[in-house]
C-alpha cells in the first residue's frame, strides 16, 4: 500500500470557454450518455484532491446543472471572455478561500475526457519524489495540463491575465518542472476530436484509457 501523502492538493477544472472551434457547448457533449464535463469531473473525484473547484463562464445557465449532485464547488467567472488566465485566476482564488493551507493545486481542462484519478495520483507521486514545484503532464513531447503547482506558485497564478494560462508558467518553469507521461491526453477542441474519442469509447465499452 502506498504511503499516505503529507501534502494536500486542491483541483481546479477549467470549463468557462465559449467552445468556438467545436461550434457547440463542449461541456454538454455526450460521452457514453453523460455530458462531457460531468464525465471528466466524475472520473477525477477519487483522486488525491479536495476541494474540487469547477470554473464556469459561457452559457453557465445550461452548463452548471450537469454538475448537480457531485461534491464540487462551482465558480462563475463573469470575465471568462478575457481568456483562460482569468478563469484560472478565479479558480485558484476560490480554492484558496475554501482551503487556505493547501500544499498545491492541480489544474485540469474540462475537455480532457481520457483523464483518470490514477493520473492525478501519478502527479502527486512525482511531486513527492522530486520535490519540484511544477509537475506537468506530457503527451507528444509537449508539457501540458493537468499540472500540479506547488503553493509557492499561488501568487503567480493569482496574477494571470488574458489568454496567459498555465502554459506560460510551464514555459518559464525551467528546472522547477518535471513531466509525467500521459498517453491518455486528448483535448476535444473540434467535432473531429469528439467523433474520434467517442468511437474509441464505443470500441472498449467505457473509458478508453482505463484507470
Amino acid at each position: 500500500m502506498a504511503e499516505p501523502s503529507p501534502f494536500s492538493y486542491g483541483l481546479v477544472v477549467l470549463a468557462a470557454g465559449a467552445s468556438r472551434r467545436m461550434g457547440r457547448p463542449k461541456p454538454l457533449l455526450p460521452i457514453g450518455g453523460v455530458p462531457l464535463l460531468r464525465y471528466v469531473v466524475a472520473n477525477l473525484l477519487e483522486g488525491p484532491v479536495a476541494p474540487v473547484v469547477v470554473v464556469l463562464g459561457a452559457q453557465v445557465e445550461v452548463i452548471a446543472p450537469v454538475l448537480d449532485g457531485l461534491p464540487v464547488h462551482r465558480v462563475v467567472n463573469a470575465g471568462w471572455a478575457e481568456g483562460m488566465g482569468s478563469s484560472l485566476r478565479a479558480g485558484v482564488a476560490a480554492a484558496l478561500e475554501l482551503a487556505p493551507q493547501l500544499s498545491g493545486l492541480m489544474v485540469v481542462l474540462g475537455d480532457q475526457p481520457g483523464l483518470t484519478a490514477a493520473h492525478l495520483r501519478r502527479l502527486e507521486e512525482a511531486r513527492r519524489r522530486t520535490g519540484r514545484a511544477v509537475i506537468a503532464s506530457q503527451s507528444g513531447g509537449v508539457a501540458m495540463p493537468p499540472v500540479l503547482f506547488a503553493a509557492e506558485y499561488f501568487p503567480r497564478l493569482l496574477t494571470l491575465r488574458g489568454e496567459t494560462g498555465a502554459r506560460a508558467l510551464l514555459q518559464a518553469a525551467g528546472e522547477e518542472l518535471v513531466v509525467v507521461p500521459a498517453s491518455e491526453l486528448v483535448d476535444l477542441d473540434t467535432i473531429d476530436d469528439y467523433a474520434d474519442f467517442t468511437r474509441r469509447v464505443a470500441l472498449v465499452g467505457g473509458n478508453p484509457c482505463g484507470t
